[in-house]
């Protein structure tokens, strides 16, 4: 029997798809859209582990969204509707601040700022307070139940438990026949 079809890790993958459904249940009580409330889920995992790193990671979607906002407000400006030469240089702009900002301490967590400009484009609502608070809620609530489901990974299996990708680094595949 594989690792990955073990008890200990089936009860694992159960309680992460355990959350995921309340976490999806809960977004759309809250009217949050579920696929970014994903977003939020993936971007807990995207470097480190824990809350500290998590909390990171979720900041630097946050600040995603406001980029994506900001370009949009600032594209919405120079023309309406905007041309094919509006949009090429707002999106290097917004590209060029985003890969700049990794020489930043702390909230340079590349792919989780471009997951915040996804989830602002991708919702395609206008920029303003209400939007940032649809996106954010949905991607807190992701992170939220990401960081539940690496806490009770630690209580159930110790410190020296593995992620689904270390696990599957650790445990060689035997080939098909």
């Amino acid at each position: 029997m594989t690792a990955a079809f073990a008890p200990r890790e089936l009860k694992s993958t159960a309680a992460e798809a355990v959350a995921a459904a309340l976490a999806a249940g809960l977004a759309l009580v809250a009217g949050l859209p579920i696929w970014a409330m994903f977003l939020g889920w993936n971007a807990y995992f995207t470097r480190g582990s824990g809350w500290k790193s998590g909390a990171v990671n979720l900041g630097c979607v946050l600040i995603g969204v406001c980029l994506g906002m900001t370009a949009q407000f600032v594209l919405g400006m120079l023309s309406t509707p905007p041309g094919l030469a509006e949009q090429i240089a707002s999106v290097f702009a917004v590209t060029w601040v985003v890969l700049s900002l990794r020489f930043v301490p702390k909230f340079n967590n590349v792919p989780a700022l471009f997951l915040g400009l996804i989830a602002y484009f991708a919702s395609r609502l206008a920029p303003g307070w209400a939007t940032f608070a649809t996106l954010a809620g949905a991607v807190v609530l992701g992170a939220t139940a990401a960081s539940l489901t690496g806490a009770a990974q630690a209580r159930w299996f110790g410190a020296d438990s593995v992620s689904v990708a270390e696990a599957q680094r650790r445990t060689p595949h035997a080939a098909s026949v």
